[in-house]
């Protein structure tokens, strides 16, 4: 068990290693689908020690949850070695089917290329570590093998994973840097979107002004880093403080005066300790002719 998932409860763990959602995590775990230095738990919430071994066995999916390679679709690889693949995501591209999102996702192209992936973490997300948002462009890594998808997961858990997004806000901020640390869940009002809440999770995001603007309108360039990583957080956290991110209708930076094609958010650069060796991988994309586009404008 790596230290960074040491005092974690049970099911968060297999929900972490195994990409299953926590309710289906903790379904497993009652089920006696889980052993601790080979014996059954059965108790969800039970905290793991580091330095024991967890085994547990996913359930299987049939039919349409299984990810169909698709060949046809052209998935950036910037990187790959024999344990991690490293991908440069463009705008409008899905990473793994969900609702509404069956095929052509980048999960697809990428099993096309590297069939390996298929016994990789959660058969609906084969070797996905994390994801970026449709309309998002930008970095993210791919496990290629099992241990690869755990040692990746405990950086994620352990926030060593350094992920900097490039996005351009409404407004002027008060502060040229800071820390917006507000819980993030479903949107009691709206089923689809997320919101700050009280009963979400924890989140936090990291920004820096690095540009302001005053024509058309003030707005400001920022780098934000993610230390938790919620679905839609930067999104959502700039919203929440009135600095949505430009282009951003389902969050309210949909405005006159500046036209985007897509929410300005750019994953621009990815670091992580290498899972084979632990030497520092680093990577850095360019803002895409779109985004560069509207800068250029102000």
């Amino acid at each position: 068990m790596p230290a960074a998932l040491a005092g974690q409860r049970l099911d968060r763990v297999v929900a972490m290693l195994s990409g299953l959602t926590r309710s289906a995590a903790r379904e497993l775990v009652e089920a006696g689908g889980a052993t601790v230095d080979g014996s059954v738990v059965t108790r969800a919430a039970d905290r793991v020690d580091e330095g024991v071994t967890l085994a547990f066995d996913p359930p299987e999916p049939s039919g349409p949850s299984f990810v169909e390679p698709d060949p046809a679709v052209s998935v950036p690889v910037v990187h790959e070695d024999a344990e991690v693949i490293v991908v440069d995501k463009p705008a409008g591209m899905v990473v793994h089917p969900g609702a509404g999102h069956e095929g052509a996702t980048m999960a697809a192209g990428l099993l096309a290329r590297f069939p390996e992936l298929a016994g990789v973490g959660d058969p609906e997300r084969p070797g996905i570590v994390h994801r970026l948002d449709k309309g998002t462009s930008g970095l993210l890594v791919v496990a290629r093998t099992a241990d690869a998808h755990r040692d990746l997961v405990a950086q994620l858990a352990a926030r060593s994973m350094d992920r900097r997004y490039r996005t351009l806000a409404w407004g002027h901020l008060d502060n040229p840097q800071g820390v917006i640390d507000a819980p993030i869940g479903r949107s009691a009002r709206t089923p689809t979107k997320m919101g700050v809440t009280a009963t979400g999770r924890s989140a936090r995001t990291r920004y820096e002004v690095v540009g302001v603007f005053d024509e058309p309108t003030a707005l400001s360039l920022l780098e934000c880093r993610l230390e938790t990583g919620r679905t839609h957080q930067i999104r959502v956290h700039l919203s929440a403080i009135g600095h949505p991110v430009v282009g951003d209708g389902r969050y309210g930076g949909a405005r006159p005066g500046v036209s985007c094609p897509r929410p300005f958010l750019h994953a621009e650069h990815l670091g992580f300790a290498h899972p084979g060796d632990g030497r520092a991988m680093a990577f850095d994309s360019a803002l895409p002719d779109d985004l560069r586009a509207v800068l250029d404008r102000l």
